[in-house]
């Protein structure tokens, strides 16, 4: 066994190479702004380094550090009246904490909430008078509890249940709470209350119940007016995401029928008038406006790439962050110009993705590939495994595939089974055979890499992380001969001991996707643990883990790592101060270098 120290052979000297300029340019998120004090917004950047959230005020101009902390901050709310930034603390990374605020213009950070005990976050709303809000918490020992705080007095619960759940919305006059909720023991498809602030229902909606079909529902917000009863709802009735107007009051529900393929969601327009639709199909996605009273759709026009955000300001313009996988994100405005452009070193560009269709066990796959400019094949090539599950890559700006381009590799990222943006079908389908359903998707796509010329067979690295991880360390032992190299990060490894260990969100989820416990289903948590067939592995493996993880802990990893030596297998670990992932730049950076140096040193 080889402990990584993070000084990879040939990481000094020279100028810095692209793929690290692409790590170390700044980058922003899209800025969430005040609802009535709409100059004044909240945003996320990398520029000192680390990630941390920053005040902006747009009438001066001014940009403020809001936090500091030395493993980051992304987690931040700006009250409806601009007054308060809420931020979530938590512990190195760990995801378990408490809400803080500190005013808009700067000052101390004092607990904004007091009662609340420490907790993973599940939902967080702040009525517009700012001192009224509505928050989730969860812990492994109550489940879900929902309370309201109103004035700086103690927290009232109005909500307790063992299953997940969150807090969807608050109406605009504070009078209705909107929650999301697995009552029903189906984590992946939520049901919804509404309830009164006293915690008292005032409507139900599932579509978990009744009929063969599992559907969720999910909160996407409620009418931008006072008085207005009106939800905005996700809804998988037609077999994929689609939003519909529900009156709560009423119980009458509009269906949009959007003439859209793919998946489609919406926020309102500050008035109320229209709805802001994003519209997500085959890894790419664009904009468009829908109007309330005639039904009428206009696109709202955005270059072709991925739309990772957008949001409708008070003047009608829509300012969204957008990216392909060959130019990096920047945030733009409908009514022209970039609207954050932080000073400094630019991410230079790199290829264009390209689509492939694969005929797979479950149906057509479709993969994103990125190869060196002017290359022909077989070319080593990284199957680079996205997370998730539910989730998939698309046509965006990603600096680690970038890297592997510029060292001379074909990356190849497959859209599995289990991922979003093809259907419910599709993304539901990884049930009872976790993580097998997924490789024989990816087993597929790398059959045709090498069938194709693309890909050099004896050099094939399987990588990911998170899911993507667990599905690394799952495939070379399942598939031992089909990988020359595994490199893993922050994954499951050992599936029973990371559900005991993991946070009770997670718990719930795994319980959906077996049906049931360890204890209940052991056969279906052995055939789907990597633990399983470490004894299989051939080909060397590199793990890095955060050492404060709460999804993927970190004694279930080290369970893997020790099997792995005792039997003197070819593999390296490497273990940080951070969670399920750092938001420090030089970190991730040194982990790149890393799994770089580890894939040159075994493939050569």
């Amino acid at each position: 066994m080889t402990e990584s120290n993070g000084a990879p052979r040939g990481a000094g000297g020279g100028s810095m190479p692209d793929w690290e300029k692409r790590f170390r340019a700044p980058r922003v998120s899209l800025p969430d702004w005040a609802e009535d004090a709409p100059d004044r917004s909240l945003f996320v950047s990398n520029a000192t380094g680390t990630y941390e959230l920053y005040a902006w005020d747009r009438a001066t101009g001014e940009q403020r550090r809001a936090t500091d902390r030395p493993n980051g901050t992304t987690d931040g709310v700006l009250s409806p009246d601009g007054e308060w930034i809420w931020w979530f603390s938590d512990k190195d990374g760990d995801e378990f904490g408490v809400w803080l605020r500190q005013p808009f213009g700067g000052g101390d950070d004092v607990p904004a909430v007091d009662g609340l005990e420490a907790s993973y976050p599940a939902g967080l709303a702040i009525g517009r008078d700012g001192s009224t809000a509505v928050v989730g918490r969860s812990t492994d020992e109550d489940g879900t509890t929902i309370h309201v705080v109103r004035g700086g007095g103690a927290p009232q619960e109005i909500y307790r249940h063992r299953e997940s759940a969150g807090v969807g919305d608050l109406s605009h006059d504070g009078t209705l709470i909107a929650i999301e909720h697995t009552e029903h023991g189906d984590a992946m498809h939520s049901a919804l209350r509404v309830v009164r602030p006293d915690g008292t229902t005032v409507a139900e909606l599932d579509d978990t119940k009744g009929g063969s079909q599992e559907l969720g529902l999910e909160v996407l917000g409620f009418a931008p007016v006072d008085g207005d009863t009106r939800l905005l709802v996700g809804h998988q009735r037609r077999g994929r995401w689609e939003p519909m107007v529900w009156d709560v009051a009423s119980g009458e529900e509009t269906d949009l029928a959007l003439d859209l393929p793919g998946d489609v969601s919406a926020e309102w327009y500050p008035d109320g008038s229209a709805l802001l639709v994003a519209h997500s199909f085959e890894a790419r996605s664009d904009l468009w406006r829908y109007e309330v009273g005639s039904g009428a759709l206009t696109r709202v026009e955005t270059p072709p790439g991925t739309v990772s955000g957008a949001t409708a300001r008070p003047d009608g313009s829509v300012e969204y962050l957008w990216s392909s996988a060959a130019e990096p994100s920047v945030v733009r405005s409908t009514s022209g110009g970039v609207v954050l452009d932080p000073p400094g070193l630019k991410a230079p560009v790199t290829v264009p993705v390209e689509d492939v269709w694969v005929e797979g066990p479950g149906g057509r796959i479709h993969a994103l590939v990125q190869k060196p400019a002017g290359t022909t094949g077989p070319l080593p090539t990284v199957f680079e495994v996205h997370g998730g599950p539910t989730w998939h890559d698309s046509d965006s700006f990603a600096a680690g595939p970038a890297a592997w381009v510029d060292h001379g590799y074909a990356v190849v990222r497959v859209n599995y089974r289990g991922s979003t943006g093809y259907g419910r079908e599709w993304t539901d389908a990884l049930k009872h055979r976790v993580g097998l359903i997924e490789l024989e998707d990816v087993s597929a796509v790398r059959e045709w890499a090498v069938s194709s010329g693309l890909a050099d067979p004896d050099r094939l690295v399987l990588a990911g992380g998170s899911w993507g991880g667990y599905l690394t360390l799952l495939g070379v032992g399942t598939q031992p001969d089909a990988w020359a190299v595994g490199l893993a990060a922050v994954p499951v490894a050992d599936y029973v001991t990371a559900y005991h260990d993991e946070m009770e969100a997670l718990k719930a989820l795994d319980r959906t996707l077996f049906g049931g416990t360890p204890e209940e289903v052991p056969d279906r948590f052995t055939a789907s643990s990597p633990l399983t067939y470490v004894d299989e592995v051939k080909a060397p493996v590199y793990v890095s883990a955060g050492v404060n993880d709460p999804r993927c802990p970190i004694r279930q990893i080290d369970n893997y790592v020790d099997r792995l030596a005792a039997r003197g297998a070819t593999h390296e670990v490497y273990r940080y101060d951070a969670g399920h992932g750092s938001l420090v730049v030089e970190e991730r950076i040194k982990q790149v270098r890393l799994e770089l140096d580890f894939a040159a040193r075994h493939l050569s």
